[in-house]
């Protein structure tokens, strides 16, 4: 079956089987999808079954899955040639909204998106709303610098499928991504103001031991505080917790001797997206092993709790085991060690940092007496400029929300990569604007080179809107929009574009292109933010050691204008040498990379721009427009 765009009347939802022993299955990020459609009763989305090969046949009676019978299926398997362009060049699942030009790609991307179309559809729905979280940022961190995110968007569906493969022998050894769980389960819960209910914790623990009830005896731990506070929140008419206020003694308890809450989910009190995730996965594993992991056990039984969770799962052909839930003071250490231990919260990884002596001045001259130095190459064009008068008003940035001084240096910045994009395109490139924001650049350059096709990859959902919103506007019909994580994007290309590519953001656009085999024009930003991360370790060459590259990092962002124009200098000049040591790493893989600065360098104080081209990217190419 041919899946065209063209006929895009609703969204679509694509997502993967396979098979084992020549018998189609549902791999966990499929069934992770199929369990949240069936728990948000949603049907807003046409879903496509795609099969990693390309035989395209009808499910026959005794291999046909077991799928939510509310949702709207096509019987037929779609190979990877009929899948629209967007999500040929994705990761599954993917997601495509009506008009076919907003894909959303990667497991967290996608989920969220459902819980969003839910709520849209049906405002009543808290319950689903509760999942994306406090502040709403539940998986919202991308796996490339959370790793509580990749833990649960990566590492436990791949352990859990890999365990599911082994032999029944290798399968008995407990990975280490199910360890770094269960340690986490036993972590005390920090959720915004708990004070209140740890004080009613506390008063509930005075009154048992004032009627004489002996330690962990009383209400059934599936009835104990920290579960009811969360069944409440998922309510649709919810009540407090607790509804006796605590008395004048309680009142007087310092908060540093309050009780810790226990986990009861996940991310700690409260049930979210993140257990959503973790039910499909975890279940697989618990029928399939002998080892005993007391704190999922007892995560395992709160989550059937969970009004709305057995029904999904029945409706998904996944039968959840009622369990002995295990006491806390049975519980005994994690049955092996593991050294990556979780943050407390989402967010980036964090290097240690090193303590060094003195400013910027000792290591540039270590590095200058070592015949490192930061050479900038002249600009090609610097008096390059698109005809902004003649454009439409809704390419302008005067049109968003900055001021007007910011306007006109946007626009200067945007002079400098356009000038760079149509110095290296072709017709019939594909130009990939990575962390595109609101669409300044690739809404840009899609006017500017129709015979070229432009994609925008964001990962947050409302600057890509905005952009596609524009688009439409402008009638510009070569763009496409995709939100994701960078890793999720796995189509060909053959430029890549970033503007102010923030700290590592950078290195991950780098590699993507040099993965590719695309050129590049990177302007980096956030020097400061730089730091070792899972896949990213610095310096990226050899000639500048740690602690070299750290100072430089640390300074490089000692460029604003407010600063005195000696410091700004040094500033600019440990900018050129952290982009050197990218530009020696892109080399290494037959890259000629040249380091330029923006022209005006007053466009912006992170004004470095690094253009690279692979030893194959020397044809023609597509040519200025004019000024």
């Amino acid at each position: 079956m041919k899946h065209s765009e063209a006929e895009q009347l609703h969204p679509c939802l694509y997502l993967e089987v396979c098979s084992h022993n020549e018998e189609p299955r549902l791999p966990l990020h499929t069934s992770i999808v199929l369990f949240l459609l069936s728990y948000c009763e949603s049907k807003s989305f046409k879903v496509f079954l795609v099969r990693r090969d390309s035989n395209n046949k009808r499910f026959p009676e005794s291999q046909r899955f077991h799928l939510p019978e509310s949702l709207s299926v096509c019987d037929d398997f779609l190979s990877p040639e009929g899948l629209p362009r967007l999500v040929k060049g994705c990761r599954l699942p993917a997601a495509v909204d009506e008009s076919g030009r907003l894909c959303r790609a990667g497991l967290a991307v996608v989920l969220r998106h459902i819980i969003i179309r839910t709520i849209e559809a049906d405002p009543s729905r808290k319950d689903v709303q509760e999942l994306l979280g406090f502040k709403k940022t539940c998986l919202k961190a991308c796996a490339e610098v959370s790793k509580w995110t990749r833990l649960c968007e990566l590492g436990i569906p791949s352990a859990v499928e890999e365990h599911l493969q082994k032999p029944t022998g290798q399968a008995q050894l407990l990975p280490p991504a199910i360890v770094t769980l269960e340690r986490r389960l036993a972590e005390p819960v920090k959720v915004h103001n708990d004070d209140k209910i740890r004080r009613q914790k506390l008063q509930e623990q005075r009154q048992r031991q004032k009627n004489g009830a002996p330690e962990g005896e009383g209400k059934p731990e599936l009835e104990g505080l920290e579960l009811r506070a969360a069944l409440a929140k998922l309510a649709v008419d919810s009540v407090p917790a607790g509804t006796t206020r605590e008395n004048s003694e309680i009142r007087k308890v310092k908060t540093t001797d309050l009780p810790e809450l226990e986990h009861v989910f996940a991310e700690g009190l409260y049930f979210t997206l993140t257990d959503v995730v973790l039910l499909p996965c975890i279940h697989h594993y618990l029928v399939s092993t002998l080892h005993h992991l007391p704190r999922l056990l007892r995560w395992y039984g709160r989550v059937q709790e969970v009004p709305g969770v057995l029904r999904a799962a029945e409706d998904c052909g996944l039968v959840l085991s009622e369990v002995q839930v295990p006491t806390p003071s049975l519980f005994g250490p994690p049955q092996q060690e593991n050294r990556d231990d979780l943050l407390p919260t989402e967010g980036q990884e964090v290097t240690p940092n090193l303590h060094f002596v003195g400013g910027p001045r000792p290591t540039m001259t270590k590095l200058k007496e070592n015949g490192i130095e930061a050479v900038f190459s002249p600009h090609p064009c610097p008096g390059w400029t698109l005809p902004w008068d003649r454009l439409p008003a809704a390419i302008n940035p005067t049109e968003g929300k900055m001021s007007d001084i910011r306007a006109v240096r946007k626009m200067q910045q945007l002079n400098n990569l356009a000038a760079m994009v149509t110095e290296l395109a072709r017709p019939g490139d594909t130009i990939v604007d990575f962390c595109s924001g609101t669409g300044h650049v690739g809404i840009v350059l899609a006017h500017t080179l129709p015979d070229c096709q432009i994609i925008l990859i964001e990962n947050k959902e409302e600057s890509l809107v905005r952009a596609q919103r524009r688009s439409t506007e402008l009638g510009l019909k070569n763009i496409g929009f995709l939100q994701a994580n960078l890793d999720y994007f796995t189509g060909p290309f053959q430029i890549g574009v970033a503007l102010h590519a923030c700290g590592i953001a950078t290195d991950m656009v780098l590699e993507h292109c040099i993965q590719a085999g695309a050129s590049f024009i990177i302007s980096p930003c956030c020097y400061g933010f730089i730091q070792n991360a899972v896949k990213f370790t610095f310096p990226k060459s050899h000639q500048l050691d740690s602690g070299e590259h750290m100072i430089l990092c640390r300074f490089a962002d000692q460029t604003a204008v407010q600063l005195p124009p000696e410091r700004r200098l040094i500033g600019k000049h440990c900018m050129g040498l952290v982009d050197l040591d990218r530009a020696w790493a892109a080399e290494t893989h037959g890259y000629s990379v040249q380091v330029m600065t923006m022209e005006p360098e007053s466009c912006s104080p992170k004004n470095n721009m690094l253009m690279g081209r692979p030893p194959q990217r020397t044809a023609e190419p597509a040519g200025h427009v004019d000024a």
